[in-house]
């Protein structure tokens, strides 16, 4: 792509050009394009990962233990953990987790607890991938996210976001952020801007409960618990647009139509004739003005393994009384007969199941993945969806955005769910079953 030859301030660098696009490339490469290795065809990411545990060998258990306890410590440490109420709830759940992933290396603890569909799934098949995969996938973010990719993409699809998702142009970047970032990125993106007055309450709970879901890396995790690599690129990206689809819907209802719109400092309008020329500016301003590689590298894989240890605590208790709710109480069966006509309707055969398993999902968003590992195709595909364009579960995302300044409740959050998960099961069905047909 070359500058418009109109304007003088479009004319850079060739390295600033090749600063702007080689790493990027690079970025797309090891996320999306599937490389055989050994006879085994998955993306680059995940073949590093499984690598790195093959290197590992029985220390992988104690490498995500060892994660465990430092996320446990981390805000004991940091004398956040009295901060509020929530703070507290989830220091309780993180030391809870300890105390599980001890039970599951160990083989201490009571017998229930270790058949093979709960603590020894739930460590092997979830918390030592997701403590490798979070780390490592995010040294290659910084290929993707720190180089005016997303700036450049960002500015160019400005036109669809208003009318579309009523949010202003440069949340395209937060959305794009949490999709291959994380939503923690994505939401401390959303908060900076709503407090510097440049995103309305309704604008900032719109971008933090339709956009920042879990990042790519999570959803390799979700694949590969589904056995859905081999589909991997029309799952992501099939994945990408049933959230982004669910969420154009979320905003038009109760509670996030309702909310304050005003705004302090809004986005100015682009001129007309003049958005590619924007785009390409702002790309290679934000790619000058990039940290370099090593230093960008260095920053993502600390806030990675920043991350990884906040996460797999709150995963292995919130995630183990999931698991044992869902086999051992009607809880989830309950809540998930809600759920059950947007499936049903569709004649799937495990409709029931994964009903429930998508009501799972409230507590923890790796739940509906687990619990529908073993069904047919069509359903495990809506599992894997669900997982990603539900966007909120307690074990995380909802607790996040409680620590932020958007004016979202609990009871907000609960009810822009239940509309997310049934939309979303209406959608991800028969694109299961397309994807079977395509695939076939």
């Amino acid at each position: 792509m070359q500058p418009p030859s109109d304007n003088p301030q479009q004319r850079a660098s060739r390295i600033t050009i090749l600063k702007l696009f080689l790493p990027s490339a690079l970025g797309i490469l090891i996320f999306f394009v599937p490389v055989e290795i050994n006879g085994h065809s998955t993306i680059l990411l995940d073949h590093m990962v499984t690598g790195a545990r093959s290197l590992l060998g029985d220390a992988s258990g104690l490498y995500a233990l060892a994660l465990i306890v430092a996320g446990a410590a981390y805000p004991l440490v940091r004398g956040y953990w009295n901060r509020n109420l929530t703070e507290r709830l989830f220091t309780v759940l993180k030391l809870l987790g300890v105390i599980a992933a001890l039970m599951a290396l160990t083989g201490w603890g009571p017998a229930f607890l270790h058949e093979p569909d709960i603590l020894p799934f739930l460590f092997d098949k979830l918390v030592i991938p997701v403590g490798l995969i979070v780390p490592i996938g995010a040294i290659f973010l910084a290929l993707l996210i720190s180089f005016g990719l997303l700036e450049l993409i960002g500015v160019l699809i400005q036109p669809v976001m208003r009318p579309i998702w009523r949010t202003p142009g440069r949340s395209a970047i937060d959305a794009v952020a949490s999709f291959v970032g994380s939503y923690s990125i994505g939401l401390l993106i959303t908060n900076r801007v709503y407090q510097a007055g440049q995103y309305s309450a309704r604008e900032a709970a719109i971008i933090a409960t339709g956009f920042s879901t879990v990042s790519a890396t999570f959803m390799i995790i979700v694949a590969k618990t589904l056995d859905l690599m081999a589909v991997w690129n029309l799952y992501f990206w099939l994945t990408l647009l049933i959230t982004f689809i669910v969420t154009s819907v979320t905003v038009r209802f109760p509670p996030l139509s309702r909310m304050d719109d005003s705004v302090e400092d809004g986005e100015p309008e682009a001129e007309p004739g003049k958005r590619l020329v924007t785009a390409w500016q702002v790309g290679l301003e934000v790619a000058a003005k990039a940290p370099s590689l090593h230093r960008s590298v260095a920053l993502n894989f600390k806030e990675g393994l920043v991350m990884a240890i906040s996460i797999l605590p709150s995963i292995m208790s919130v995630g183990l009384l999931g698991l044992l709710a869902a086999k051992y109480t009607p809880l989830f069966e309950w809540l998930g007969w809600v759920f059950y006509p947007f499936v049903a309707v569709w004649g799937l055969e495990d409709a029931a199941m994964l009903a429930q398993a998508s009501a799972a999902g409230l507590a923890e968003m790796f739940l509906p993945a687990l619990l529908m590992a073993e069904a047919e195709f069509a359903a495990r595909f809506a599992a894997g969806v669900v997982s990603v364009s539900a966007v909120l579960f307690f074990s995380a995302s909802i607790p996040c955005i409680l620590s932020t300044s958007i004016p979202l409740t609990v009871g907000k959050m609960l009810i822009v769910w239940f509309i997310r998960v049934a939309l979303s099961l209406l959608l991800a069905v028969p694109t299961g079953y397309l994807v079977q047909t395509l695939t076939g």
